[in-house]
């Protein structure tokens, strides 16, 4: 990937996330790039190429981020880990994080698939640690996670630290 395409790629994320793709015209990317216009056609296609690109890094991205709870053995742990995902995350990552979250509302681009193997290893662990209804509690455990990360992103969870604390206490990890 060429520098310009790395400098068209942060600043389409930079916007798609803090203002919206349907609300970002590739003249904006263009102008914070600095690039023309044009460069960002002949190198993703259309705007929606360039979506695609960033998609493929933020889905790379979770994959990444999932795997040290999926991977995980001890039940406790993969459940703890599970946990940290969004207290662990880089601030430096965050647009990617609030793209793929601005996204989820839309139809077109929501795919529960993607965070279906945290659900499954969470159902694993409940049941080997003899939760009542271990898909439930791993369902509900997700959106915890879910809704933690969005408020962390957002920036209305300043001390994380407690937060993080309440939810080991709770599942006892």
């Amino acid at each position: 990937m060429t520098g310009k395409q790395e400098d068209i790629l942060t600043a389409a994320l930079a916007l798609f996330a803090n203002e919206g793709f349907a609300a970002t015209p590739t003249s904006k990317i263009a102008h914070k790039a600095g690039v023309s216009e044009g460069l960002i056609f002949r190198h993703f296609g259309s705007k929606q190429g360039l979506l695609d690109a960033l998609m493929g890094e933020v889905n790379a991205r979770l994959e990444k981020t999932l795997a040290p709870a999926l991977e995980e053995n001890d039940p406790k742990l993969a459940i703890r880990k599970a946990i940290e995902i969004p207290f662990i995350m880089e601030e430096k990552e965050y647009d990617f994080w609030r793209l793929h979250f601005m996204l989820k509302w839309q139809k077109e681009y929501n795919n529960p698939e993607k965070t279906k193997p945290l659900v499954d290893k969470l159902t694993f662990c409940f049941s080997i640690l003899r939760y009542g209804n271990p898909g439930r509690e791993a369902e509900v455990l997700n959106y915890i996670i879910e809704g933690v990360f969005s408020e962390i992103l957002k920036g209305n969870v300043h001390r994380t630290t407690p937060l993080k604390s309440f939810l080991f206490e709770r599942y006892g990890v």
